[in-house]
């Protein structure tokens, strides 16, 4: 959480698990993770079925994969505390730029912009007077317009992130944002322009019937399955109705492939990583 009474780790572990997931089904599963693993030493030394069992339902399993590499980098090369730069928060395994400047702003207080899809599209309408970020990514230029409008106080600078990104979140939404009541009504140059729409407007990720949905199957048989699953029993937990009947194959040769899964040769069965 971004809370000032939560620890760095938490928050590192938060801010990761938030990626492209909804908070509500973030909370519960990291307060449960808080309670087993504390310290990035405590996670560094569970095993990776571990981590993915307790992931549950969050997606995107190599996230837990990744995040306890970090946490075996943490332990290694920082005496098991969460280092406290954006230069060195970026160099740590499946830490990217919008990650850093979260734990850099919230935990330490460097001054910098924590640009995520709130912000940023608060930003394109308030500065820019467009709809929409024209980039699915932050420009440099981006970056160093939003470093221009912080405070000059870390801690401040802190507040200035939760806030703006709270304002997107509630105020100026992606679908229905509630122009009529903003307070920033008056200075924005997307309504002073008269609300052009973008050209291009933000889709949401597909997801039934896609690869991600069979592997989420596979791995959710998996996580309750602590002998494994024979392939054929694999199989039958990937396959869609109505789906192509090579993807099931395919998606259980890619988990193995992304090391989120471990076939036993002899036995042709497969189980979650152990080591």
């Amino acid at each position: 959480m971004r809370a000032s009474d939560v620890s760095p780790w938490g928050t590192l572990v938060f801010e990761v698990m938030s990626q492209q997931t909804p908070i509500p089904r973030v909370q519960p599963i990291w307060e449960r993770w808080m309670r087993l693993w504390p310290t990035p030493a405590d996670f560094a030394a569970a095993s990776p079925a571990e981590a993915l069992v307790e992931w549950a339902h969050l997606g995107y399993p190599s996230r837990a994969l990744r995040l306890r590499e970090c946490a075996q980098v943490i332990v290694r090369d920082f005496g098991g505390s969460v280092p406290d730069s954006y230069e060195a928060l970026l160099a740590l395994p499946g830490i990217g730029p919008y990650t850093a400047s979260a734990l850099a702003s919230f935990q330490f207080h460097e001054q910098i912009p924590v640009l995520d899809t709130n912000i940023r599209r608060v930003f394109a309408r308030v500065r820019d007077g467009v709809e929409f970020a024209r980039r699915s990514a932050p420009s440099r230029a981006e970056f160093a317009a939003a470093l221009d409008w912080l405070p000059e106080n870390g801690a401040d600078c802190a507040r200035w992130n939760v806030a703006i990104m709270e304002f997107g979140a509630l105020v100026c939404t992606q679908r229905s944002p509630k122009c009529q009541d903003c307070p920033l009504r008056e200075d924005c140059a997307w309504a002073n322009a008269g609300f052009p729409p973008a050209e291009v407007r933000p889709r949401g990720q597909r997801w039934k019937g896609t690869d991600r949905q069979a592997r989420g199957r596979v791995m959710a048989a998996l996580r309750i399955s602590p002998d494994g699953l024979s392939i054929d029993e694999a199989v039958a937990a990937a396959r869609l109705e109505g789906a192509d009947p090579e993807q099931a194959p395919r998606v259980i040769e890619a988990l193995i492939s992304d090391g989120l899964v471990a076939e036993d040769s002899t036995t042709r069965r497969i189980t979650l990583p152990r080591e």
